[in-house]
């Protein structure tokens, strides 16, 4: 089984220049916890998640109208190609403990696999499950 099985087709992006607070609308919209960072060439830039709203610009008594996306973005860029294992994406979640990936090939973004996409197919549930469980039990770590 491939990442290009599993994976969401239908991207929704935004480039580093746009706002924060656009980010959150396009994520409130389309109901999305992630939203990869493209240049105009489609090049992954970065990703930006809720929480990186919440924590780098909110929290921080920022303007999400005038923070760009850049400056909150997350630049440690975790991927997966479509002809992957999905298994082995699985373990690539969890090992660097998030819970999507966009899917790249050839420099362009493709898609984007999530624990939750992969939990929805019975073919994947362990591994979903395994992935999300060490990803929770780092996060109460941290916290102790």
């Amino acid at each position: 089984m491939q990442v290009q099985d599993f994976m969401s087709k239908n991207v929704v992006s935004i480039t580093p220049e746009e706002s924060a607070a656009l980010a959150a609308r396009l994520l409130e919209r389309h109901n999305l916890g992630a939203l990869p960072v493209c240049d105009y060439e489609g090049r992954l830039q970065g990703i930006v998640t809720d929480r990186d709203i919440i924590t780098r610009c909110v929290a921080a008594s920022q303007d999400p109208k005038r923070v760009p996306v850049r400056d909150i973005m997350s630049r440690e860029l975790h991927t997966v190609e479509p002809g992957e294992d999905v298994h082995a994406a699985a373990r690539r979640m969890a090992a660097c403990q998030v819970r999507r990936l966009p899917v790249v090939e050839d420099g362009q973004v493709k898609g984007m696999v999530s624990l939750g996409d992969l939990a929805a197919s019975r073919r994947c549930e362990m591994e979903a499950a395994q992935a999300l469980s060490e990803i929770s039990e780092n996060v109460v770590r941290r916290k102790r």
